[in-house]
């Protein structure tokens, strides 16, 4: 079948989708206050092979219809994969059943109608591709071959995969919104593992994007995940001391990912955050603005509303290193609200999209950031779950490199970094224009001004 097709096929599907939760809707509607449906549909293949042969083919097609009622500030919630209308209804009742024994929250409810996305812009997220299996196989095969045939330390694969799909999401409720769209996404990985003198490393690199096209081509992603092997070889422990520390963008978007999850407005009324009361209080650096754009095109994170059916919208998180808002659903703003200062969504009941961080006094390269730093460590890789989202305490295994006279000169391993996320954020020094833009936090490396480091 070709995209073309494809693109015709999904849309009709979206169609029908849509009628088929317009007819939930109005079934509900006669039964209890209000009502939300939404359903997210998926289709692809992901196939994987190890030193070029294939291991797994696996296709994937499904989604559940998810529907919740309230009625005098209860809620129930049930799901159905059959999609038949006796099936439907027989969802609709066990979600009214299951209502019944839940208490009373005052808090719950649909969103706030004047904010539902009742139309629904093109953010150009879709990109079906004919890719069939032969030719999937083949790319997570000349990635492994392109990795294997870099030098004599890449001993073996741990695999080539590789994945394309497409979703249909649509979300309706009693406000009359009813709206979906479709989203795309083709992805092309490689993990090798290299020995040097005994030493063994593993290491990968991927290729991901909503359109095919812009995939990097196998044979860069094999030799990338070669060449990062082949750096971490030969690594050497370093003593317990204090030092600036460089994270890679790779590291650095889960760095900024701590920020996001403190923010969120279920953490703030559980008082799960070592940011509570600091909304208009600086977190960052004057010169650090971090904006969201959920209608950039081809986005990652992008999406015309949220899982609440609310319009998203650009908008600044942090201003010049000052907190602007929290990230609020629907019922954390309303939980959150008081009569000084009433709270509403801020588009984020299904998480954020589309972070940039921009610097104001202009972003360096990753070798003039080398020589800003001077001596230190830039971390590759990160392990452990060492975060206390209550405290802000961090601290994490991690291997990278060693940096002196602003230049790296071998790899390290085997150490623990570790500080307090309130102080690692104050004290950024600057970030890079080496932006990562596979995920949905978009940040170049961040240097941070001291950290301490537990090495042997």
């Amino acid at each position: 079948m070709n995209s073309s097709q494809i693109d015709k096929d999904s849309y009709a599907e979206q169609q029908q989708l849509e009628a088929v939760l317009a007819q939930t809707i109005a079934i509900a509607n006669s039964k209890v206050d209000a009502v939300e449906v939404a359903i997210n549909k998926s289709t692809g293949i992901n196939v994987s092979t190890h030193h070029g042969e294939t291991e797994n083919i696996e296709f994937n097609s499904g989604g559940a219809l998810g529907i919740t009622v309230y009625q005098n500030h209860k809620k129930g919630t049930a799901s159905t994969n059959d999609l038949s209308p006796q099936s439907i209804e027989q969802a609709i009742n066990m979600a009214i059943e299951i209502m019944k024994y839940t208490s009373p929250d005052p808090y719950s409810g649909l969103g706030d109608q004047d904010q539902m996305a009742f139309e629904c812009p093109d953010l150009d997220l879709f990109y079906p591709s004919d890719l069939n299996v032969e030719r999937a196989l083949q790319q997570a095969a000349l990635a492994e071959q392109a990795a294997l045939t870099y030098n004599s330390h890449i001993k073996r694969s741990d695999g080539g995969y590789f994945s394309s799909g497409y979703d249909i999401r649509v979300y309706g409720n009693s406000y009359g919104m009813l709206q979906g769209y479709r989203t795309s996404s083709h992805s092309l990985s490689c993990c090798v593992i290299g020995e040097k003198d005994g030493q063994m490393e593993r290491n990968y690199a991927y290729t991901s994007s909503r359109d095919i096209n812009e995939l990097k081509t196998a044979e860069y992603v094999g030799r990338e995940a070669a060449k990062r092997t082949t750096e971490h070889l030969g690594s050497q422990q370093i003593a317990t001391m204090q030092m600036p520390i460089l994270f890679s963008p790779e590291v650095a978007t889960g760095l900024i990912g701590h920020f996001a999850s403190a923010i969120t407005g279920s953490a703030i009324y559980k008082k799960s955050s070592f940011l509570l009361n600091q909304l208009g209080e600086p977190i960052f650096p004057d010169w650090l603005t971090i904006q969201e754009l959920p209608h950039l095109l081809k986005g990652v994170g992008s999406a015309p509303f949220d899982g609440d059916g609310i319009k998203t919208y650009q908008q600044n998180i942090i201003t010049e290193g000052v907190l602007q808002t929290y990230l609020l659903g629907s019922y954390s703003a309303r939980k959150l609200s008081t009569p000084e200062r009433p709270l509403k969504s801020t588009g984020h009941a299904s998480g954020i999209h589309n972070w940039r961080l921009f610097a104001n006094n202009q972003t360096q390269s990753f070798d003039e950031l080398l020589k800003t730093m001077n001596k230190g460590i830039v971390i590759t890789s990160l392990m452990g779950q060492g975060v206390n989202q209550v405290t802000g305490d961090y601290s994490r295994g991690a291997s990278g490199f060693w940096v002196e006279n602003g230049q790296i000169q071998y790899p390290i391993s085997e150490f623990t970094i570790a500080g307090n996320l309130r102080d690692m954020y104050r004290q950024i020094i600057a970030i890079g224009d080496d932006i990562e833009t596979r995920t949905n936090i978009q940040t170049g490396s961040i240097l941070i001004e001291q950290m301490s480091v537990a090495g042997k």
